[in-house]
């Protein structure tokens, strides 16, 4: 007869937790907010709630910063931190600003292959820095230089992003109009996703980790 109480190794996971996961599962979490939120301001065209979306982009990278610091404080490195801040990064830099500029109006066909070509190079960005994350230590307790550029600075379309809803350029409106290229359309804004995937993947791109 069972006795109520949850076998122990329910909690055998948390319990491997270290402090600095939890602010990155908060980046993680602000990310997921956020493209809740852009899916929320498409249904109901409501500026408060892409602000606020956009507005969680930068939370998430407070976070990000955090969870690095407090384990090198804590001398509390581990495998399980590493994935998870890699998959948090990827719902936070690469899937969240994808999910803005789609809600901001990048919706053409040719916009569309961006985005999923940005989050990609995301992704692949991201694993390779795992594994590859030992050898550019060369030993200490974090890499020297980040081959191609970071999936944070993603931010940078974020702010474009935010620029175009401070002006009022959303939709239609978006700055660079749009172009009919073949079958599909295209936003020129789009282009700057592509450009910032490629960056991110490129291994000439070498970028020093402060």
């Amino acid at each position: 007869m069972s006795s109520g109480k949850p076998p122990a190794r329910h909690f055998s996971m948390i319990r491997g937790f270290h402090l600095a996961d939890f602010f990155t599962l908060a980046n993680a979490a602000c990310g997921t907010a956020s493209v809740f939120l852009a899916m929320s301001y498409m249904a109901s065209q409501s500026l408060s709630q892409l602000w606020l979306a956009l507005a969680l982009g930068p939370a998430a990278l407070v976070f990000d910063v955090l969870d690095g610091r407090i384990a090198r404080w804590r001398n509390a490195h581990s495998a399980l931190g590493r994935e998870l801040d890699s998959l948090a990064d990827i719902v936070s830099f690469g899937v969240g600003p994808a999910a803005l500029g789609f809600a901001a109006g990048l919706q053409g066909g040719w916009d569309v292959l961006l985005l999923i070509y940005f989050v990609c190079c995301g992704v692949s960005r991201l694993a390779r820095f795992n594994v590859t994350a030992e050898t550019l230590s060369a030993g200490s307790d974090k890499v020297a230089y980040f081959e191609g550029t970071p999936i944070p600075t993603s931010l940078l379309l974020t702010g474009v992003l935010a620029v175009c809803a401070g002006q009022g350029a959303l939709g239609a409106e978006l700055f660079g109009g749009v172009w009919a290229v073949g079958p599909w359309q295209l936003h020129p804004l789009a282009l700057l996703f592509g450009l910032s995937g490629t960056a991110m993947i490129s291994k000439t791109l070498r970028i020093p980790k402060f």
